[in-house]
């Protein structure tokens, strides 16, 4: 089977020249150069009329024929055998112990990338995860800082006003005290010198009386 396969139909059918193809190489062998030109000069003088095939031109055709056909069927032939042969061998491969052990090689080294596949997505998704993670923690925290921040200036603010608030109604209630004592002290005076006045007054009195009296009683002659 072997030396059929190596055999090339196309090499066969390429040396295999037909019987007339022969036959009239060697008749143009034969012939001198002077008879292809008297040939030729009678061809182009005058034309030979047509002439039908002879027996052994059909014996000839045929076998010609029946050559291609045999050609054509070895080729067929061969080229079944020769797939027919890659196709044991194939089979004789797939079914060798090397072979079984380089598949199932490759296979456990296709498990082992998918494996190794989804662990470095299981990881990147899970580095994203934390990631994520602690970019809202870091939001949270400044959100909270933000709040905080924004918690204590109200309170500063509310203390600030509280604080002027206070001081406004301390401002007032000392001006209120101020007015007061002011109020007070004029009334003191006030009453001072009313009493003044009174004293005066009395003193006026007594001593108008005191005049008076010791003024000498006058006689008439």
């Amino acid at each position: 089977m072997g030396r059929s396969v190596s055999r090339s139909p196309s090499r066969r059918r390429r040396y295999s020249p037909s019987p007339v193809s022969h036959r009239h190489s060697r008749t143009s062998r034969r012939r001198s150069p002077s008879h292809k030109r008297r040939r030729r000069h009678r061809t182009s003088s005058s034309p030979s009329p047509s002439r039908s095939p002879t027996p052994k031109l059909k014996k000839d055709q045929k076998k010609r024929r029946q050559h291609e056909e045999e050609l054509k069927l070895l080729e067929e032939e061969t080229a079944r055998r020769l797939e027919e042969a890659i196709r044991k061998n194939v089979e004789e491969k797939l079914n060798s112990e090397e072979v079984k052990l380089e598949i199932e090689r490759r296979v456990a080294e296709g498990v082992k990338k998918l494996f190794d596949d989804v662990e470095a997505q299981l990881e990147k998704e899970k580095e994203d995860a934390l990631t994520e993670a602690r970019r809202k923690e870091e939001q949270a925290r400044k959100e909270r800082e933000e709040l905080d921040k924004m918690l204590e200036e109200n309170r500063r603010r509310v203390e600030e006003a509280q604080r002027r608030e206070a001081l406004e109604l301390q401002r007032k209630e000392e001006e209120r005290q101020r007015e007061l004592e002011v109020i007070h002290r004029q009334k003191e005076e006030a009453a001072r010198r009313k009493k003044l006045e009174e004293e005066e007054e009395h003193a006026n009195r007594i001593n108008s009386l005191g005049k008076n009296k010791s003024r000498p009683k006058s006689y008439g002659f």
